[in-house]
């Protein structure tokens, strides 16, 4: 798995600001980015390509990484919030 993964770097962002989007395009690119960064490290710890993820392992990855917060702490987990 990836160690703390960065979602949107720099030069991501830097491109959506440049982009002729409205703020909530920006925002929604944005979101998407990270989504597709995350999605790929799901599946990447579950073991199916990402077209095969399904809803509920998903949302059984992020009840894992939710006891790994709660469990080990924030460094433990993949998601630091």
């Amino acid at each position: 798995m990836m160690e703390n993964p960065q979602f949107l770097t720099p030069d991501e962002s830097y491109d959506v600001d440049a982009a002729l989007l409205s703020s909530t395009e920006k925002f929604l690119a944005r979101l998407t980015i990270s989504s597709q960064k995350l999605l790929k490290i799901i599946a990447e710890d579950v073991g199916v390509p990402i077209e095969e993820l399904t809803h509920k392992q998903i949302i059984a990855w992020f009840e894992k990484d939710g006891k790994v917060r709660r469990e080990q702490g924030l460094d433990a987990a993949v998601l630091k919030w």
